[in-house]
Parts: C-alpha cells; sequence; structure tokens
C-alpha cells in the first residue's frame, strides 16, 4: 500500500509547539491550499479551498515554528492519517490529518514570494558572487552568448488552451 500525500498552501494559522513527555516536539497548524477549475456546464472559472490539519514532529517541528508564521507558504510532504475519539458529549469523532515527513518553505524572506517556483524575490535579493571580486551587491545582467540567442529563437511557440492540460 502506498500513503503519501504532496500539497502547497499557505499556513491558516501560527504555528502550535508542544513538547510530548519524551521530549519530542510536536507542531501543529492549519494549510490551505487552492484549486482553480472550469465548471463543465457553465465554463465559468471556480476556486475551490481546502483547509487541512497538519502535524510535524521533532526538530523539524522546533525549525517550523521558528521560521513560519500564518500565511507562510509551504510545501508539505507527508502521509494522510486519520483519527476517531469521543467527544465531551458521547458523540464520536473523526478527521483526517496530514502527518508531515518534510516541510519545504517556499515564498522567501517575510513570505514576500507570489507562488510556487516563482524566484523572482529570492534573485532580486541575492547579490552576484565573483570569485575575484567577492559579492557585488549591484549585479548587471549578463549578455546571452550569440549560440543561445540563436537557439532561443529556433524555440516554436506552442498555442495550447488552459482547459486542455490534464491536471
Amino acid at each position: 500500500m502506498y500513503n503519501k500525500i504532496i500539497l502547497v498552501g499557505n499556513l491558516t494559522r501560527d504555528i502550535e509547539l508542544r513538547y510530548a513527555p519524551s521530549g519530542t516536539a510536536i507542531a501543529k497548524f492549519g494549510l490551505a491550499t487552492n484549486r482553480v477549475y472550469s465548471d463543465p456546464v457553465t465554463k465559468e472559472k471556480k476556486q475551490e479551498t481546502m483547509f487541512i490539519d497538519v502535524t510535524i514532529f521533532g526538530r523539524a517541528a522546533e525549525t517550523a515554528n521558528q521560521y513560519l508564521k500564518k500565511g507562510s507558504q509551504v510545501l508539505v510532504e507527508g502521509r494522510l492519517s486519520f483519527n476517531q475519539w469521543t467527544d465531551q458529549t458521547g458523540q464520536k469523532r473523526s478527521k483526517h490529518e496530514v502527518i508531515a515527513e518534510q516541510v519545504k518553505f517556499l515564498g522567501g524572506r517575510d513570505n514576500q514570494n507570489s507562488g510556487y517556483g516563482d524566484t523572482s524575490y529570492q534573485q532580486a535579493q541575492q547579490p552576484a558572487y565573483n570569485q575575484n571580486q567577492g559579492y557585488n551587491q549591484n549585479p548587471q545582467p549578463q549578455a546571452q552568448p550569440q549560440a543561445m540567442q540563436n537557439q532561443n529563437q529556433n524555440i516554436p511557440s506552442i498555442d495550447i488552451d488552459e482547459e486542455d492540460i490534464p491536471f
């Protein structure tokens, strides 16, 4: 059997960090993920938001608590877990949650990044390093070699409708 889940989203609240009697750190947070799709009948674009509870253990829990806050964008890799309990009124309750095996911080410093895979903030903030001169605080864009410019001109453009993409 295989139980693996990968989510990209934003924290809905600050992390709650606790310690087990054994000393193991346990961090819990909420994650909001969005899915944009076209309604098959009306053809209008709709957005669906899912709210997921996430738990992470150990040193990763302490690190997440130190650097993440409400609104931070993260990639969570883990497994789905099902919990059942009886509440104070005697009613049986249950919920799914994600037990995180890995949490990757997205969004750069102070979460200024606008989306997954967008590295514009990181590139703008990282000074260029030259082996002879050290760090250049005001890097100038480098010209592409002629061979690369020719290669880029030979790439055909493809017009793909967003509804044709299977994911």
